[in-house]
């Protein structure tokens, strides 16, 4: 390289960093210019953080905002979107902050509006309601509900927002007996994209109502909602599962096993392909579940059973112990691009593709040995009984949700893990079974075609976008307009 290319590079790289330096300068400038405005406006509880980390399950493609407000009162939230409605800033709505997808624009110059202290968890007086706020957590409704003697409907990660995971659908353990967790809201309290708060449930707005259950993050901030509960003493809220380890050469007879399976009200299945530390093994793991005894279970299961597993450390759980299997999930921080594909029909040859792939990344890439395939297959009869009529989530026939999760930490191994990414939902989309690639919202990566993530809802969606957020203040998440 000659003297005067080397100068120019030089030059060209201290101008980036300086012009890098001054925009985060500029955003922690404009940050501290409002922040005593808006700390005029909202309560004591809420606090204002300018320039702050801002913490999520996936550092890939994640927000960057300038500022930080974590909302220590609900009414906050409404005043929060006002200020910054009127004054054009981009915003940003975070429960649990597990969010991954690529659809993220909000930059230095916008706020995120972090909700996760509000841990309020109430029951009406017969404990077939439960009241809970935008910051609760899996883990904290399965904590009140079990003290409770209640079960109410959950995801499969503790760390998860209730509401963040319902408003795209919510898929449950237990959507079996009662629905999928979209199906368990009775109200909702809402903010618009000016500030104006109002309750809305089904009689109220019906077309908003269907709007919210499936593709809310598109059409307000829902700061608190309204669930069906139901009573189940402690000593009968109980279930059947835990790990089945098999050999790598069983996938095809396991693949054809779950395919042939009909998932009863009480029946779910997680199977992972994941390796374990500290060598990083590439290791197949069912986790059958059965709500019910450990007898039942095993009959119900006998297929996946009988297939051979090297290892079983199945057991009866309470319902607090249900999702324990799964804690290593809630790990924040590293990058994972994810991808996923919704299956009516598993495939035995698509999954042994599946396999090879994922054990040779895991060989070329050591560094990312976290990577993990999941899929989580459910019961359907509930859901599609309730219908699509009564939600805009679109997918109720599918049987299995699969996701590809490379896991790693640094961002030059972006473009191959990307790369795995899409193979794997490359060799799993054609043989699905569906109409085209579908994608559950809270699984998708991105770059997938709106119908893809919407289906058959999204004509109307995108009608009714134009209505309840014609400023489209609410286009962080696989926007609609």
């Amino acid at each position: 390289m000659s003297f005067r290319l080397l100068h120019l590079v030089v030059g060209l790289l201290t101008l980036s960093v300086a012009e890098c330096v001054s925009t985060h300068r500029r955003a922690a400038t404009g940050c501290n210019q409002y922040a005593g405005q808006l700390n005029q406006s909202i309560s004591a509880a809420s606090t204002i953080e300018c320039g702050g980390q801002n913490v999520r399950w996936s550092e890939y493609a994640a927000p960057q905002p300038g500022v930080v407000v974590k909302i220590g009162a609900e009414d906050d939230v409404s005043k929060v979107v006002a200020f910054a409605s009127k004054r054009n800033i981009p915003f940003l709505v975070q429960g649990g902050g597990n969010g991954w997808a690529n659809t993220f624009t909000l930059d230095g110059s916008g706020i995120v509006i972090d909700m996760s202290k509000l841990k309020e968890i109430t029951f009406n007086s017969n404990k077939t309601e439960v009241t809970f706020q935008a910051g609760v957590t899996n883990a904290d409704l399965v904590a009140a509900a079990w003290n409770s003697n209640v079960r109410a409907s959950t995801a499969t990660c503790n760390c998860v927002s209730i509401l963040g995971a319902t408003l795209g659908g919510g898929l449950s353990r237990t959507q079996g007996p009662y629905g999928m967790e979209v199906d368990q809201l009775l109200s909702v309290n809402y903010v618009d994209g000016d500030g104006r708060k109002k309750t809305v449930t089904a009689k109220s707005d019906p077309d908003l109502w269907w709007a919210l259950k499936g593709a809310g993050a598109n059409f307000g901030i829902v700061t608190s909602a309204v669930f069906k509960s139901y009573l189940v003493p402690q000593e009968e809220n109980l279930a059947w599962t835990g790990a089945l380890i098999y050999d790598p050469s069983k996938i095809e007879a396991l693949m054809s096993a779950i395919d042939d399976l009909t998932f009863e009200a009480e029946m779910q299945l997680d199977f992972y392909f994941v390796a374990n530390p500290p060598a990083y093994e590439p290791t197949v793991v069912m986790l059958p579940f059965y709500l019910g005894s450990e007898e039942a279970g095993r009959e119900k299961f006998s297929s996946l059973l009988a297939v051979g597993p090297l290892a079983d450390s199945t057991a009866v759980l309470t319902y607090d112990a249900w999702n324990a299997a799964s804690d290593a999930f809630c790990s924040k921080g590293g990058r994972k691009p994810s991808y996923a594909v919704g299956l009516t029909t598993v495939d035995p040859a698509a999954w042994r593709n599946v396999w090879d792939e994922y054990s040779s990344f895991l060989k070329q890439h050591p560094e990312a040995g976290t990577t993990t395939i999941l899929t989580e297959c459910y019961a359907t009869s509930k859901a599609l009984e309730i219908g699509s009529s009564e939600s805009s989530y679109p997918f109720r026939d599918v049987k299995c949700h699969a996701v590809a999760i490379p896991w790693y930490e640094d961002a030059s191994l972006d473009g191959e893990a990307n790369a795995f990414g899409q193979k794997v939902r490359d060799y799993l989309a054609p043989t699905a079974g569906t109409s085209g690639l579908q994608a559950y919202i809270n699984f998708a990566h991105g770059d997938e075609p709106l119908e893809a993530i919407y289906g058959s809802s999204l004509p109307r969606l995108q009608r009714l976008k134009k209505k309840y957020d014609p400023k489209k203040r609410f286009n962080q998440w696989f926007p609609l307009s």
